[in-house]
């Protein structure tokens, strides 16, 4: 397995929870590119903590569901909104302690749909969470509620991504 990171270039100035760069209260994740899979590292601190000494639920899955949208972001290249995902926890995810979660494409029942696995993961490998989603792909031309500059944007950064 190789252990190169490439990390991926990410929209600035955004606010969205999970990775924008300009909310205080954010995860701020950033995403790296590692064998086939979209990768985040990430050491939660006891603000996201359900039970005592227990990542919250919420968390996970917004965890599992940003995974997932920036792996379709990096092989797709295209807009979408999730349609449906499912979470299964298999261990108790600890605060304050290392994880990692990746993304990978599943097969893809026709263009208009995705299919996407996340992940995560301790610092030794052991799952922690799983879960899979359906994403649905927008034509540009649909995405009137997003902002011109922000398409812009998002078409630029589809730009850098290297080609499969």
């Amino acid at each position: 397995m190789n252990d190169q990171k490439t990390r991926i270039p990410q929209l600035e100035g955004h606010t969205c929870f999970a990775c924008g760069t300009a909310n205080p209260r954010g995860l701020k994740l950033k995403f790296y590119h590692s064998d086939d899979a979209i990768c985040t590292d990430i050491t939660l601190d006891k603000h996201y903590e359900g039970w005592t000494n227990m990542a919250h639920g919420g968390i996970i899955s917004t965890l599992l569901d940003e995974t997932m949208s920036w792996t379709i972001l990096y092989f797709k290249r295209v807009f979408f909104v999730t349609r449906k995902m499912e979470v299964k926890f298999m261990r108790p995810i600890l605060v304050e302690k290392p994880l990692t979660v990746k993304g990978r494409l599943l097969e893809s029942p026709d263009n208009t749909r995705i299919r996407a696995r996340a992940d995560v993961v301790d610092s030794q490998g052991t799952p922690l969470a799983r879960s899979t989603g359906e994403f649905v792909v927008l034509p540009e031309e649909s995405l009137s509620f997003v902002p011109e500059d922000m398409k812009k944007e998002m078409i630029a950064l589809f730009q850098k991504y290297p080609t499969s």
